[in-house]
């Protein structure tokens, strides 16, 4: 299969690209760099793996990367409360328009697979949230993924994923993702101080996320024109499961604040009974991945340019 993976030098992708390329198929990136390429290095290997430099936001890049492909892996975006409220045009942008060039591209055959977030759930403490729950985004980043998954459903031939909050090592790292942060401070820091400990969300492995993206392409007539939520109920903790999980492989001093809040207040419980059914199970859970994330944090080295030590 060609396949088209949008954002495919970023988290996610880097980890996708390559199980893809494993498999056989031919994978073209469309990706423009913002954090770099140095993820998708090893890919160059493969004689199957093609890269564009381009922003989804330009139509003519889009019309371009879509040609020939059988299908689109649509991953490019600004991700996260921060980032979004940061760059609110750009936001908007890459996350709503750039999949509107997308989708008005493609041949109506070219199977789309969207990565939506769990985000747009907002905060609903009181209940599990399924596919049923109403969209009520409290931040930009929900709001313009909820805008582009609606468009995705509408045009149909597409699946839209709502994915927990990802953790994990990636060829790519994030260090902006909770557990992936927490791990990091505790390791280099030896110190981490949380708040609202108590506030509840559903986490997915990176590597989990990237197979649920093969799992639609091989049982695409079962799940296509529809939205899932990926993750797993078993991966339901707070802040302050995270950071005493997190406690079981590192040494440090965890002090659970009184004061201090997350703007991004996500705080809520999802089912993921729907994929289940379909045959998607998640692989990896909090012990394992915070394993690997102590692991990865100490290869992570930045060097302070003010420093003489």
């Amino acid at each position: 299969m060609k396949i088209l993976v949008t954002g495919g030098a970023g988290y996610v992708g880097s980890t996708l690209v390559p199980m893809l390329l494993e498999q056989g198929h031919r994978v073209r990136v469309l990706d423009n760099l913002k954090f770099g390429g140095h993820g998708l290095l090893p890919c160059c290997q493969n004689r199957f793996f093609e890269f564009r430099k381009g922003d989804v936001c330009d139509a003519a890049t889009a019309k371009s990367a879509v040609e020939g492909m059988d299908a689109i892996i649509h991953l490019a975006a600004i991700v996260g409360y921060p980032a979004c409220k940061k760059e609110p045009q750009l936001a908007q942008a890459v996350n709503v328009e750039g999949t509107r060039n997308l989708l008005g591209a493609r041949a109506k055959d070219t199977r789309f697979v969207f990565a939506s977030t769990g985000s747009i759930y907002g905060s609903i403490p009181d209940y599990v949230c399924n596919e049923e729950t109403p969209r009520a985004p409290i931040t930009l980043y929900g709001e313009t993924k909820g805008q582009a998954e609606q468009m995705v459903l509408d045009a149909g031939n597409g699946v839209a994923y709502r994915f927990a909050t990802a953790f994990g090592a990636s060829n790519r790292m994030r260090l902006d993702l909770m557990p992936n942060d927490f791990t990091y401070q505790a390791v280099k820091n030896r110190n981490l101080i949380v708040y609202e400990g108590g506030f509840k969300r559903t986490f997915v492995h990176v590597r989990d996320m990237a197979r649920s993206f093969i799992f639609a392409l091989e049982r695409w007539d079962e799940v296509k024109d529809d939205v899932y939520n990926v993750g797993h109920e078993s991966m339901n903790f707070t802040k302050e499961d995270v950071a005493r999980k997190i406690l079981e492989h590192v040494n440090f001093y965890l002090h659970f604040a009184e004061v201090g809040s997350d703007a991004d207040q996500r705080n809520y419980e999802v089912s993921y009974e729907k994929i289940r059914k379909k045959g998607f199970e998640t692989t990896v859970d909090l012990d394992r991945g915070i394993a690997e994330l102590v692991r990865a944090a100490q290869l992570i080295e930045f060097q302070n340019p003010f420093a003489n030590v």
